[in-house]
């Protein structure tokens, strides 16, 4: 048996690679980093068996949310050059299958969840909900999809905290706002990048439908306020979630850093741009979650 393999099915073998591909291991991870962050900021005293479950239980969901995505997808990730190798569209793996797997990665984030909390199971249900029964169909229909997949996409950041106190109130709700916010540079970006690709799909990514003038001006919009809602607890108006004046400063910075690349951009209106505009915001992302943290525990 080979070292990679999980199990043997009627239709082949279960590869590592194919899991990992099928459950977007890369993205699924940066997910439950930012749950963990949310968490960490909630709590003084870290309980593990807690964070273990919110690891266990957020990957699950995420995906979850990814084979079921996939699944949907398969005959349109055919068309795209960045997704035909994919388990399905490459027929590496029989849609049956795949969603087996993802019925079952449902069941046990659920259950993991719940024994956080009910909140906690809730929301991340939802957030599945949202990402493969709304999200998915509508990216075919109208760039609002970006709006629509914007709300899952905003919860794990926000689910640590809801995690830690049970409580949904103005912190993880200024959590939900800058991860929420975010998304649209973010992926506006990439659809930007992968323009024709999504086009030769059906996918209706960019505000506008096209790389023009408009949608890089809303993707400099977007990028200001995510910068702008990043600094409100430095304000010291946002209950438990606060930034001191060093953590503010850097927070700034990472935003003053996101801001140029975006308005880079708008000028430049290029595959480069768009390309280092991706970047700058997973920098950015990742960024201000360090240093939310690192306020709470070594700054503040």
């Amino acid at each position: 048996m080979r070292q990679n393999e999980i199990f043997t099915t009627a239709n082949g073998q279960l590869t590592l690679s194919d899991f990992s591909q099928l459950t977007k291991f890369r993205l699924s991870i940066t997910v439950v980093i930012s749950s963990i962050a949310g968490y960490f900021l909630a709590v003084e005293t870290v309980n593990y068996p807690t964070l273990l479950l919110l690891i266990v239980g957020g990957y699950a969901m995420v995906g979850a949310s990814n084979a079921f995505n996939q699944v949907f997808e398969k005959d349109l990730d055919k068309l795209m050059l960045r997704t035909q190798n994919r388990p399905l569209p490459s027929e590496r793996m029989q849609p049956n299958n795949a969603i087996l797997i993802g019925i079952v990665l449902t069941l046990i984030g659920i259950s993991s969840l719940y024994m956080i909390n009910a909140k906690t199971a809730f929301f991340a249900s939802l957030s599945i909900f949202l990402y493969a029964c709304v999200y998915t169909p509508l990216k075919q229909k109208t760039p609002l999809s970006v709006f629509v997949g914007a709300f899952p996409g905003a919860i794990p950041f926000m689910l640590g905290w809801v995690a830690a106190t049970n409580e949904f109130g103005i912190e993880p709700g200024i959590l939900f706002m800058i991860q929420f916010f975010w998304q649209f540079p973010h992926f506006w970006a990439i659809g930007w990048l992968m323009h024709d690709q999504y086009q030769s799909a059906g996918f209706k990514m960019l505000p506008s439908g096209a790389r023009d003038q408009s949608t890089a001006f809303q993707t400099v919009f977007y990028t200001f306020w995510t910068v702008v809602i990043s600094l409100i607890p430095a304000f010291q108006n946002t209950g438990a979630l606060v930034l001191s004046i060093p953590a503010a400063l850097m927070v700034g910075l990472l935003g003053m850093f996101f801001l140029f690349y975006s308005i880079r951009l708008m000028f430049l209106k290029t595959d480069e741009a768009a390309r280092f505009l991706i970047r700058a915001s997973i920098i950015y992302i990742t960024g201000i979650q360090l240093v939310y943290v690192m306020d709470k525990f070594l700054i503040g």
